[in-house]
């Protein structure tokens, strides 16, 4: 499973880790229809076979089962980032999660530049805030630019977020390192 690992077969079926056995089926079949290589109009044999891995790893139990050990320790081991600061205010936590949620953006631009996109409910599990929560958050990195989403609702650091992010990456650090040190 050395390989298996970097790949992100959930992304690839574009579905949700909690998806049931019918809802894997649909979508690739869905998905595999559409990029079939005999499909004329949007046929894509490198996305089909990666599909076919894909559903073949998540339709048999033992194997999902598997993976899933190794696909949660991944997501754990790449997206460490908390949302919270202990005795902080309301606008001082709201500040670490903006930061948090461009923080998540910028590193997945810069390891998956081929989709480096977030669907809203893994920015809620990697922050640690309920969907509902990030509203507000989304809402204001989107009006400020630093943000955007694509086709599929998903968000994706802009150029003017990634700016923001490296000129205030010292200024983070060093509000960080004060913060734990003071709790």
């Amino acid at each position: 499973m050395a390989d298996t690992e970097q790949i992100d077969y959930y992304e690839t079926l574009q579905i949700s880790p909690n998806a049931d056995a019918d809802t894997i089926q649909r979508v690739y079949r869905l998905l595999a229809q559409r990029f079939h290589p005999d499909n004329k109009e949007t046929g894509d044999a490198d996305r089909f076979r990666a599909l076919h891995e894909a559903y073949s790893i998540l339709s048999v139990p033992e194997r999902r089962a598997q993976y899933d050990v190794h696909h949660q320790k991944l997501r754990q081991e790449r997206w460490r980032f908390t949302a919270s600061v202990k005795g902080a205010s309301d606008f001082e936590i709201e500040q670490q999660l903006r930061a948090t949620i461009l923080e998540i953006l910028y590193a997945r631009r810069r390891a998956e530049p081929g989709n480096p996109s977030f669907p809203p409910y893994d920015l809620a599990q990697l922050t640690g805030q309920p969907r509902e929560h990030l509203e507000f958050t989304i809402w204001y990195l989107g009006q400020k630019k630093f943000v955007t989403r694509d086709d599929q609702s998903r968000l994706t650091i802009t150029a003017e977020g990634v700016d923001y992010v490296e000129q205030n990456h010292a200024a983070g650090t060093k509000r960080r390192l004060t913060a734990t040190t003071e709790t």
